[in-house]
């Protein structure tokens, strides 16, 4: 089965081997991801997200930077096996010519600071889609929980604030640059902001539905239902926190029966076209059923036990987010 997986962390996960001197590799290595393992695992498509955090980076965009310069030095190395991707038309390409894509993302939309020029040159090199916030606050908008002064994350989500005057500019220069719009991290308010101010498909890269997981990383039930009706996915993220409403003392496990239960919330609530796949794999830890893409036939077989046709389990492994990428990717 091919897999379109439009979140994970780990090229992050390699800039931090990098600045301890230690070995590493895309092609193989001992995080979630890595080429080998990606191609064992029949995937199509990977989306790498430069993730920065706010917090412990003075020199925010400086950063960012040096993730893009990782990214095409490590990928380039293995263009028999992949190909980084800027158009739906290279996608096409790769899949004709037996190669694997790799698309470019943005994990916090701060490194742009506020400046739109950032924005279009992180466009010019090859990102194609971007959060506008991450954990906290920024230039942009406001992050989903409300944070006390300390830093301290409180469970509650941040209806209030949403996307500011220019993050409103952001999203729209986003949809004509042609870079997707992702929700996931963003307020509920920058959510309803998001839908006020575009017109064309986003997706959530990455969060479940709040209904079966109360953690406000997750969607509503109304979220679920606009983001369908506007041609929207979101990414099955396989974070324990995010999949389970944990009890004190029980063994948290990512397990794959708790994903298969959102993916049956989702559909009843929106329909199985607005479910993808965001593993969030080299962002998330903890123990995991599905540690890497080869265990993805699980996923699979689970999806086919609990009563989904090969034709809808075709739509969450790829289908869906291809046809987002089709119409968005210029």
């Amino acid at each position: 089965m091919k897999v379109v997986d439009m979140h994970c962390d780990t090229i992050s996960e390699l800039f931090y081997r990098k600045e301890e001197g230690k070995v590493f590799s895309v092609l193989k290595n001992d995080c979630h991801i890595d080429l080998e393992r990606m191609k064992k695992g029949d995937y199509c498509l990977q989306n790498f997200a430069l993730f920065t955090n706010l917090a412990r980076q003075e020199q925010p965009f400086e950063y960012c930077m040096k993730l893009v310069d990782l990214f095409y030095i490590e990928l380039e190395k293995y263009e028999d096996m992949i190909g980084i991707v800027k158009s739906y038309r290279d996608i096409e390409e790769n899949r004709k010519n037996g190669r694997m894509s790799a698309m470019l993302t943005i994990e916090e939309g701060g490194v742009c600071q506020g400046e739109p020029a950032f924005l279009r040159n992180f466009y010019r090199l090859g990102v194609r889609m971007a959060t506008l916030t991450w954990n906290y606050k920024n230039e942009l908008g406001h992050p989903n929980r409300i944070w006390e002064e300390n830093g301290e994350a409180f469970f509650e989500p941040e209806t209030e604030h949403g996307l500011t005057e220019k993050g409103i500019e952001f999203v729209r220069e986003m949809e004509r640059l042609g870079i997707v719009i992702d929700v996931s991290h963003l307020s509920d308010a920058g959510i309803e902001d998001v839908f006020r101010y575009t017109e064309k498909p986003f997706v959530a890269s990455h969060s479940n539905a709040r209904a079966i997981a109360s953690n406000p990383r997750n969607l509503t039930d109304d979220m679920i239902k606009k983001l369908s009706e506007r041609g929207g996915v979101t990414g099955i993220n396989y974070c324990a926190d995010f999949l389970h409403d944990w009890k004190k003392g029980e063994g948290v496990l990512s397990r794959v029966e708790d994903m298969v239960s959102h993916m049956k919330h989702i559909k009843k609530v929106g329909g199985i076209q607005c479910i993808g796949l965001g593993s969030d794999f080299d962002g998330i830890g903890g123990d995991l059923e599905l540690k890497s893409p080869e265990d993805l036939p699980l996923l699979e077989a689970y999806m086919k036990k609990e009563g989904f046709s090969e034709r809808e389990i075709e739509a969450v492994f790829y289908g869906n987010v291809l046809r987002v990428y089709k119409e968005i990717l210029h």
